[in-house]
């Protein structure tokens, strides 16, 4: 089978990173597919806070931003060019699985292990068990 549409799901993780690097070796072996860099900003985290803080949803923007710059540095410095940002608000573990990859085709998702909150996790789930019960493509969840 051949990967056309890969969606990666970054959040600035160790996790996350490696999933990064193993997107780019699969993007060139299928003949430079297109990567969807996909962050999503877990609004859940600071909707309450912003009532105190207006900055914040500026800060995660910013964040997201120049998260997802570094990452296309990094794939253009590696020989992908077929690129596209994807910044979305809600929860990583629905917007991922059903609305990015839905929106964008994809027939791969690749993700991290663990992400960046390891109370949530133990609490309700990892986002990369949620990506892999929800979504209707093939996932690849990287250690």
């Amino acid at each position: 089978m051949e990967y056309k549409n890969i969606v990666v799901a970054v959040d600035g993780s160790e996790a996350s990173e490696k999933a990064f690097k193993k997107s780019l070796a699969i993007a060139k072996r299928n003949n430079d597919a297109r990567l969807i860099l996909a962050h999503v900003v877990d609004s859940r985290t600071f909707a309450t806070a912003e009532a105190y803080d207006r900055t914040l949803a500026e800060r995660a923007d910013e964040y997201a931003k120049e998260l997802l710059d570094s990452y296309v540095d990094n794939a253009k410095g590696a020989g992908v060019d077929d690129l596209v940002r994807c910044v979305e608000y809600g929860s990583p573990k629905v917007k991922i699985a059903k609305d990015i990859a839905k929106q964008f085709e994809a027939d791969l998702i690749i993700c991290g292990a663990t992400g960046m909150n390891a109370v949530e996790r133990f609490l309700i789930g990892s986002v990369s068990e949620n990506i892999t019960r929800y979504a209707t493509c093939d996932v690849l969840v990287v250690r």
